[in-house]
């Protein structure tokens, strides 16, 4: 299995869940249908893993570059 592909997939994938929970932690807001503080921390859980896999991603064109011996100008 692909470890790089897998995380680029899962990336994409939890992205949607993120954008699904800030929609609905909005939506709940604005028509005050929760007035518990829990309900804004929901996208909270996704936004962590996008930050993991994001640096993951943003880091490995570099650390694949020095993996191969490729000296950079």
């Amino acid at each position: 299995m692909n470890w790089n592909r897998f995380i680029r997939q899962a990336h994409r994938w939890v992205s949607m869940v993120f954008l699904i929970a800030v929609g609905f932690a909005t939506w709940a807001a604005f028509t005050g249908q929760s007035e518990e503080s829990m309900l804004y921390y929901l996208p909270l859980p996704p936004l962590f893993l996008l930050m993991a896999s994001g640096a993951y991603l943003l880091v490995l064109p570099w650390w694949s570059r020095g993996r191969r011996g490729d000296v950079a100008d």
